[in-house]
C-alpha cells in the first residue's frame, strides 16, 4: 500500500519535472535559433484565428478590414 503511494508521488513529481525540462529546452532552442521566429508566449492565443493580432482572444473573430 505504501509502495503504491510512493510510486504515485514519484511519477507525478517526475512528470512535473519533465514538463519543466521540456519548457526550458524549448526556450533555449528558440533563443539559439531566432530565425525560426519568436518564442510563443503562453499567455497569448496559439490557435492563429487572431492572425497577427494576438491581443484578441481566440474566441473573438478578427474584425474585417474596411
Amino acid at each position: 500500500m505504501m509502495a503504491a503511494y510512493l510510486t504515485t508521488v514519484a511519477v507525478v513529481f517526475g512528470l512535473a519535472l519533465a514538463g519543466i525540462l521540456v519548457d526550458r529546452s524549448y526556450r533555449r532552442f528558440a533563443a539559439r535559433h531566432p530565425q525560426l521566429g519568436p518564442f510563443r508566449d503562453p499567455g497569448k492565443c496559439s490557435c492563429c484565428k487572431g492572425g497577427d493580432d494576438c491581443a484578441t482572444t481566440c474566441a473573438e473573430p478578427k474584425s474585417p478590414i474596411r
